[in-house]
């Protein structure tokens, strides 16, 4: 499985290439010949300009979480909903009924986003002080790798952009296809190139947690680059879905409660379903695909396998890391939207809803990939911990929170 998905990476990546560089010619070609059709200096540089904003902003916000880890959660959380009510008011603006409807969605998510925030509002003191380890010792080059992803992410996004511009300009329905596979792959790439990120800095942070040695973040790379490119590609396509079912079943029995007796035993199958995937593929398992060179489900199992023994499961569960860097990941790419969107509507309404769309998977996948290595230091330190609690590289941050939920679920 490990080389099948290698190979399937690398072979989708030349042939997505191949794609994009006839679309983009076919058309270029295409416009030239066409009068009244599709403008391509009204079409890329609203979308162009958002990818480059996404670049800065992203940037821009690792550097504020690294130095104000408080700051940076209280805003992401707060302040990105009303960014993703902006979006959807931008959408009212354009008013075609495909953005009517994505306004609809916006709106309603903002909403829902909100709530969120309201519901974990006391959880934010711990939230900060976990993040509080990526800021007090950062492994060596970490701001180098950053910034290399970042413009990794910035010219694979803009090339891609431009087989998406070529595809717009005939419209058929084929080429429809192809934006969809276009998206679609650039999905997986950007969490691969996350996920690349991920694994080299959980196993730097996790050797200094767990041994208390420094390891050369270069050499980690070049380890995971050379060896485990097949585990993480198969991590990058598997965690996004089991996550996405694992959080839907999560939030289905919290709402569903005790009222009614056949949707809870609905929502407690669904939940049994999903607290099995989890087992087998979950994010905490990159560090030991960097640490230990297992392979993905097999790492998945032992580090859940971990957090059982050592009774972490509910303070898993109500960690902020994750939410943190969704919420980041959407505020982003709805700056990215109101950039590109925002000008598209001013020189040329009818591509406004598209590229406010492009925009949007590019601004939250680069803050995604921005924000992956606090992630993946996060992750280090509760794997470390769940396999010796009892060591003296921890303080007592984790002991203190599971005696406060403790203390909660007893009342």
């Amino acid at each position: 499985m490990r080389k099948l998905f290698q190979i399937i990476f690398y072979i989708q990546l030349i042939l997505i290439s191949i794609l994009v560089i006839v679309l983009t010619i076919r058309g270029f070609v295409y416009a030239a010949r066409s009068t009244n059709h599709f403008r391509p200096e009204k079409w890329y540089p609203p979308l162009l300009g958002s990818a480059a904003s996404a670049g800065i902003v992203s940037y821009l916000w690792e550097w504020i979480s690294f130095h104000d880890p408080s700051k940076a959660i209280k805003t992401a959380l707060w302040v990105g909903p009303f960014l993703t009510c902006a979006v959807g008011i931008l959408h009212i603006l354009i008013g075609c009924p495909i953005s009517l409807a994505i306004s609809t969605i916006a709106i309603i998510s903002s909403v829902i986003q909100s709530l969120y925030t309201c519901w974990v509002n006391p959880r934010f003191d711990y939230a900060t002080k976990i993040l509080t380890v990526y800021t007090s010792f950062p492994p060596d080059k970490t701001a180098t790798f950053v910034i290399l992803s970042i413009i990794t992410c910035l010219v694979y996004s803009s090339f891609l952009v431009t087989g998406i511009g070529g595809a717009t300009a005939t419209g058929t329905g084929l080429d429809i296809l192809f934006i969809i596979v276009i998206l679609l792959t650039y999905t997986w790439t950007m969490q691969v190139i996350k996920n690349m990120l991920y694994v080299t800095i959980s196993r730097v942070r996790y050797m200094n947690f767990a041994c208390g040695a420094d390891m050369n973040t270069w050499i980690a790379f070049r380890d995971t680059v050379q060896h485990l490119v097949g585990r993480v590609c198969i991590g990058s396509a598997v965690v996004p879905v089991i996550g996405t079912i694992r959080g839907s079943a999560r939030v289905m029995k919290s709402v569903v409660g005790g009222t009614d007796e056949f949707l809870f035993s609905c929502a407690d199958c669904y939940s049994r379903v999903a607290s099995t995937l989890i087992t087998y593929g979950n994010r905490w398992g990159f560090v030991h695909v960097g640490v230990y060179n297992k392979g993905f489900m097999q790492a998945s199992a032992d580090t859940w396998g971990a957090f059982k023994t050592a009774e972490l499961i509910p303070l898993i569960d109500s960690d902020l890391t994750g939410a943190f860097c969704f919420f980041s990941g959407v505020a982003v790419g709805s700056i990215c939207t109101l950039v590109g969107g925002t000008w598209a509507l001013a020189i040329h309404k009818s591509y406004a809803t598209e590229v406010s769309i492009y925009a949007f998977f590019i601004g939250y996948f680069i803050c995604r990939v921005a924000l992956a290595s606090q992630q993946a230091c996060v992750s280090a330190y509760y794997v470390a911990y769940a396999e010796n609690p009892q060591s003296l590289q921890f303080d007592a941050t984790i002991p203190v929170r599971i005696q406060e939920l403790l203390q909660r679920y007893n009342v």
